[in-house]
């Protein structure tokens, strides 16, 4: 193993980039934007000038770099072929291919989300687990499955869509995937919200402290019901039940060791775990009942360090 290699994280405004020693040490991290003009045909060209501009700045010898990783905005097949990232512009080709006829490396890529389960799977919260969900709370739901220590994407590297897992048949709006009753549109930090608002809406009776507020966010649902508001408590604990029912299911398919909860909505910390814990064990067949639940630790750096562990597997 070579002693350094790059990650990058490719977004739909900047694309974030690490340069780290390959046994899991950060050295640097800083980003470039994303040019998406012209169907995104400069940004693979930056992210090689970066790497090239490092590379000269820290008097890195060539010969002592693994490799790249990416980690990109949408399914991606096991060859490295992205297939469209609406985002960037992307149509279909073989980004893996691309970045090593830039830079001459080996280079390796991966869904963002899956990537970033990765990075927490190697240097996060799932440390020491070989077998996680990563699931991502925030203004939708996503996820990662890694199983024996790799990514399990799918045969389109669609594996991990966590947050469109139907749940409700009596849903009158719509996912923002075009179908209706998607996880997504409970339990994502807009879902609450979205779920609170109704609740309200349909029990005038029930007082609230969050009828007082012009609007409000997941953080401050969250804050509420840690004060005791029953309203805020009753939504909290709603969406525990369909994370618990959602996880339940998932860990029937893959049987993980660890779920390990990510994304802004997993900063209400024990309240939030201990809901989905309380509704997961109802739910969860007996042989997966003992399944840890973790709380992400990489935050926004994820990504970088499973594309990094992307290219040393």
């Amino acid at each position: 193993m070579k002693k350094y290699a790059f990650g990058a994280d490719i977004g739909g405004t900047t694309v974030k980039i690490g340069l780290f020693e390959t046994i899991g040490n950060l050295i640097e991290v800083w980003e470039i934007p994303t040019r998406t003009e012209e169907n995104g045909k400069y940004i693979l060209a930056d992210i090689s000038d970066a790497i090239e501009s490092k590379i000269r700045e820290k008097n890195i010898s060539r010969l002592d770099v693994e490799g790249i990783g990416m980690g990109v905005p949408g399914p991606i097949s096991p060859d490295g072929t992205v297939l469209k990232c609406v985002n960037l512009g992307w149509g279909i080709f073989n980004v893996e291919r691309e970045m090593t006829k830039l830079t001459g490396f080996k280079a390796k890529a991966g869904n963002d989300a899956n990537v970033a389960a990765l990075g927490e799977m190697w240097q996060g919260g799932g440390r020491g687990y070989n077998d996680i969900v990563m699931v991502t709370l925030g203004t939708g739901v996503g996820g990662g499955v890694i199983i024996g220590g790799h990514i399990l994407p799918g045969i389109n590297g669609a594996a991990g869509e966590i947050g469109h897992i139907p749940m409700k048949d009596n849903e009158m709006e719509c996912c923002g995937c075009g179908k209706k009753g998607c996880l997504e549109q409970y339990a994502s930090a807009n879902g609450i919200v979205r779920l609170t608002k109704r609740y309200l809406d349909e029990n005038p009776e029930v007082e609230s402290s969050l009828r007082m507020r012009e609007g409000y966010t997941s953080k401050e649902i969250f804050a509420e019901a840690a004060q005791g508001d029953k309203a805020a408590m009753r939504m909290v604990d709603e969406v525990g039940i369909l994370l618990g029912k959602a996880f339940a299911a998932i860990a029937c398919v893959v049987n993980p060791e660890a779920f390990v909860i990510g994304g802004g909505m997993s900063k209400a910390g024990n309240i939030l775990l201990d809901a989905i814990k309380k509704h997961y064990t109802e739910y969860a067949f007996h042989a997966s009942g003992d399944t840890v639940f973790k709380l992400a630790e990489l935050s926004n750096r994820a990504g970088i360090y499973g594309a990094v562990r992307l290219v040393i597997e």
